[in-house]
């Protein structure tokens, strides 16, 4: 039976957030239960970007630093990293708060910009990663993921957390070669399985709805989430904004490769009510996920139900941080005639559907847009 925790938590205050923390960990058997004296243990926030705490793109610093001082207080040796997807990790950490947090409590950031290749036997899609050395430098991992919308996967959480191990630029590759969600989806399962954090603590104070997992809108949802168990963690996040947990990819095929489970009679909710913390007004995707496929017949309907990414022009400050990002060759997205006074322009016909430009745009000036016959099927 998989527990997952949660625990209300209203604001970001010190003492409220440490002592919603401690009681989270208690319900999981305590801090104990996942570390032991003496080990090197890496806690992975999630620093998608240099934004300022307010803006809900990455963990909140009050949760980093109650996570690390619990662990602390264990006789853990504590680090710390990620590898964001725009920036440095120390530009990003300073940035986000969490810098500061880990200088005082004298927590060193690991080596996230070397990789070492891998080759992991157990995975079932993905058997060979490129992983940031600070993996391999550690005795085990808690991760701390927030909880946001995502334009390829419909819900970052628990799972998606671990790619953030992938340094820098090498993430663009995964998106080249599996610009399909659900296969994207299987080697985000493959790399958490291989990373294999023992704890998760979702931030879900205020999540993010909307155009995430960078420009959408804070929400307040009041909520720490604490589990051993990714998929069941992720899944209870879904049910929570009334998201069918079937319908994210990387929880689909986080049970089907045994990594959890989002079978309900099979999860047991720990701590405060759930039904208190459900939000149906949550701005999320909540139809089901429909393919990209590329070739023949099937791929050219499916194609005309995909959402696409679009540029508001008044939102758009043509700083060219898409254009930088994108992972299709040749690009998708250039300044037409490499003129920098009008917002870049899309070729859909290269467009691999990957979202990365929608991911990181730094002004929400890039959103998806759903095409008219995914609307007209979707109102039946």
């Amino acid at each position: 039976m998989a527990k997952v925790a949660l625990i209300r938590c209203e604001s970001y205050d010190r003492d409220e957030v440490k002592n919603a923390v401690e009681r989270g960990l208690a319900l999981l058997g305590g801090i104990s239960s996942f570390v032991r004296e003496g080990e090197n243990i890496l806690l992975k926030p999630n620093l998608l970007a240099g934004e300022a705490p307010g803006k809900c793109v990455t963990t909140h610093p009050m949760v980093f630093e109650a996570v690390a001082q619990s662990l602390i207080h264990a006789g853990v040796n504590v680090s710390f990293g990620d590898s964001p997807a725009l920036g440095t990790t120390p530009k990003v950490a300073q940035k986000a708060g969490i810098a500061e947090i880990a200088a005082r409590l004298n927590v060193p950031l690991a080596d996230f910009r070397s990789g070492v290749d891998v080759f992991f036997d157990k995975g079932i899609q993905n058997r060979k990663f490129t992983i940031a050395k600070a993996i391999l430098d550690t005795d085990g991992v808690i991760s701390l993921p927030k909880l946001k919308t995502h334009g390829l996967e419909k819900l970052t959480g628990a799972i998606k957390n671990q790619f953030g191990c992938i340094p820098g630029v090498l993430k663009g590759e995964f998106h080249v070669r599996l610009p399909d969600a659900e296969a994207f989806a299987k080697m985000l399962v493959d790399l958490n399985a291989f990373v294999n954090p023992r704890l998760y603590v979702m931030d879900a104070i205020y999540g993010m709805e909307g155009n995430g997992p960078r420009g959408g809108t804070p929400r307040k949802m009041n909520l720490l989430l604490f589990s051993a168990d990714p998929v069941a963690l992720d899944a209870t996040a879904c049910r929570l904004v009334d998201l069918n947990p079937e319908y994210v990819p990387t929880v689909k095929y986080g049970m089907e490769a045994c990594a959890g489970t989002f079978l309900e009679q099979e999860i047991q909710l720990l701590g405060d009510d759930f039904s208190d913390f459900i939000d149906k007004d949550f701005n999320i995707d909540r139809t089901p996920l429909k393919p990209h496929t590329s070739s023949g017949l099937t791929g050219c309907l499916n194609n005309r139900l995909v959402p696409k990414p679009y540029i508001v022009g008044e939102k758009c400050v043509k700083c060219g941080i898409c254009v930088k990002m994108c992972p299709a060759k040749p690009k998708a997205l250039l300044f037409k005639d490499d003129d920098k006074s009008n917002p870049p322009v899309y070729d859909y016909d290269r467009c691999i559907s990957c979202f990365c430009c929608q991911e990181i745009c730094p002004e929400s000036a890039i959103q998806l847009k759903t095409p008219l016959l995914r609307k007209i099927i979707d109102s039946f």
